[in-house]
């Protein structure tokens, strides 16, 4: 693991961003999000007009368009919040383990989300996208609060136990995972379309039925944001500032795991989101906390429709699932967040 210790803003040359350049950053965000928005409205398997689109929103265009734009209302909302949550919620990791290189994945979320759907598949008769993310979301808060505990127990928690706890824990649940479904064909071929990660085939009660768990994660994340700020000058210096690392680092963790579980129940694991947003955002908008937060919401959402949108396009008529689509985006963004992090560490 990386270490690299933040500096609050204008510490140095390169965390020192103007405020006009941070709200031109969430000017630009927005644009691009509403943009992203439209064209997950516009674009399918029948590809609709931006007029077209104006006129169902206005309700004066016929019933076949409305039919086809309002078919894709709930995905392309799924993927505002979701990506909304995968954003956030690594921005967070990154400031609770201060490595640039942290994403939600640390927190074993993914595997306890994915050991907890092959359970209830393979014993408790569980089938369709219901049933599978109401088991994901008790397995991925479970998880998470499970590595926490672990990671903070004793005199030596902190950064680097977190990450060893998140990677035993994943490791375990991988092996369980891969021992049911080896040994049990049906269940793996009900898991192999959880685990890819998609938008499509939800409704909008999937998306309030995890609102509640966003909620109090955003929440927490903007009571955090702050304190983040503090705790990236160390566990030692942040205590003498008047901040509690401890209650701080637990508030963070909290909020990744509720962000965090929501996206990954929803719509099972969607790669990179977590990691190349907010890395991406630190290097426009600096290490403040409250700056990266905010734009990572916004920057989020916006990756994660722009690649449906190809997922969509691509394979016309039929459709790529935008986990696919992340992660082959998502791979060069890693090798440049590597060689950047050790160009700094450097």
């Amino acid at each position: 693991m990386v270490s690299t210790a933040q500096a609050p803003p204008g510490g140095d040359g390169r965390s020192r961003v103007s405020t006009a350049r941070r709200v031109s950053s969430v000017a630009v965000a927005l644009a691009v999000l509403l943009l992203a928005v439209f064209a997950s409205l516009m674009f399918g398997s029948r590809t609709t007009s931006f007029d077209e689109v104006l006129h169902v929103l206005s309700g004066t265009a016929g019933p076949d368009v409305t039919a086809v734009v309002e078919s894709r209302w709930p995905r392309t909302a799924l993927g505002v919040l979701t990506g909304l949550c995968l954003a956030v919620a690594g921005t967070l990791m990154q400031g609770v383990t201060r490595n640039p290189l942290a994403d939600p994945g640390l927190l074993g979320i993914n595997a306890g989300a994915s050991a907890s759907i092959v359970t209830a598949t393979a014993f408790l008769g569980a089938s369709g996208i219901a049933d599978t993310m109401w088991w994901a979301l008790p397995g991925a808060l479970l998880a998470g609060l499970l590595v926490h505990a672990i990671g903070s127990v004793g005199s030596g928690g902190g950064p680097v136990r977190l990450v060893l706890a998140g990677a035993v824990l994943s490791a375990v649940l991988m092996a369980y995972i891969q021992a049911i479904t080896l040994s049990r064909p049906q269940v793996f071929d009900s898991y192999r379309y959880w685990v890819v990660g998609a938008l499509g085939g939800r409704d909008f009660d999937v998306l309030w039925s995890v609102m509640p768990f966003a909620a109090a994660g955003l929440l927490l994340a903007a009571l955090a944001g702050p304190a983040l700020n503090t705790l990236a000058l160390g566990d030692s210096t942040a205590a003498s500032l008047g901040a509690n690392p401890a209650l701080v680092r637990a508030g963070g963790l909290l909020s990744a795991t509720l962000l965090s579980a929501a996206a990954t129940a929803a719509v099972g694991p969607i790669a990179f989101v977590g990691l190349a947003v907010p890395h991406v955002v630190r290097a426009v908008v600096g290490v403040d906390f409250r700056a990266r937060i905010v734009l990572s919401a916004l920057a989020g959402p916006a990756l994660l429709l722009l690649a449906d949108v190809v997922g969509r396009v691509v394979m016309r008529p039929q459709e790529l699932m935008v986990g696919v689509v992340t992660a082959f985006l998502g791979a060069p963004a890693l090798l440049v967040a590597v060689r950047r992090t050790r160009g700094d560490a450097g």
